[in-house]
């Protein structure tokens, strides 16, 4: 059976203004060869949000790189077509552009992910230039940046029309070859959208962006905490998991599990 075609960072970026980019977070084998096995997805994005979802933290902050790397590379161990982004966690490229190319290049050697993510608009645009001069792909990240949760006072709407677009057009002329928008109003991820010239990747930014991203276990109703408003969740497996185990659970106290045909004789 022939491998499909992967997805290639200059082929996201012909995208722009084009047909739209289907992104979602993984965080291990099975997701990965799941969703990337639909042949419908552009990228997936290894998001430090694993932290949340998978690790059961308040917060993005206490991820490591290491367990970054640990999740990329299955993730990628299931994916034939898909992109494969992975976030740069808190702390590993905030010191120095130096910092963030060891960082980034730990993740692509030892997991062999294609691009990085990191967040931060115009104080980062240095340090964007400085990975993309080094070969790294590098997507960006502004709007609301669950990294800044404290300085940012919580989850919130991003509303600072100036601050948003100096950050994505900074960003984008660091060499980004794609920048997620994050808690934007609509009128606002249209315009960060117009003003680029790199795909916008919008996750509650409004459908104008140029693709859009979900969280992979809110998309299929698995996370079990709150839900943003801009989460569509397509199906309430945690529901189906429960109901299954609850199944299981009934048929061995019963003994209907295992049946005389899941027997060895």
């Amino acid at each position: 059976m022939n491998r499909p075609r992967p997805v290639t960072v200059p082929e996201m970026m012909s995208r722009k203004g084009g047909e739209p980019l289907v992104v979602v977070t993984a965080a291990d084998f099975t997701m990965a060869k799941l969703m990337d096995g639909t042949g419908s997805v552009d990228a997936l994005l290894v998001g430090d949000s694993l932290g949340t979802v998978v690790q059961g933290r308040p917060t993005t902050l206490a991820v490591t790189l290491d367990q970054m790397i640990y999740h990329t590379e299955m993730v990628v161990r299931g994916t034939q077509r898909a992109l494969v982004v992975a976030d740069l966690p808190f702390g590993t490229y905030h010191e120095s552009p130096e910092l963030a190319i060891r960082s980034a290049s730990r993740l692509l050697k030892e997991t062999g992910c294609t691009a990085i993510k990191l967040e931060g608009g115009h104080h980062f645009a240095k340090t964007i230039a400085a990975l993309v001069a080094s070969g790294i792909p590098v997507m960006g990240h502004v709007g609301l940046m669950p990294q800044s949760v404290h300085a940012m006072g919580g989850y919130k709407v991003q509303r600072d029309e100036h601050k948003v677009i100096d950050d994505a057009v900074a960003v984008a002329e660091a060499g980004a070859f794609s920048v997620v928008l994050e808690c934007l109003p609509v009128d606002l991820g249209r315009k960060v959208t117009e003003k680029v010239k790199i795909p916008t990747i919008g996750i509650g930014a409004g459908p104008h962006c140029d693709g859009q991203v979900l969280v992979g276990h809110d998309l299929l109703g698995l996370y079990d905490g709150h839900r943003p408003k801009f989460v569509r969740a397509y199906d309430d497996l945690k529901e189906r998991v429960r109901d299954a185990v609850k199944r299981y659970s009934a048929d061995v106290r019963s003994r209907a599990f295992p049946s005389p045909e899941e027997s060895f004789h």
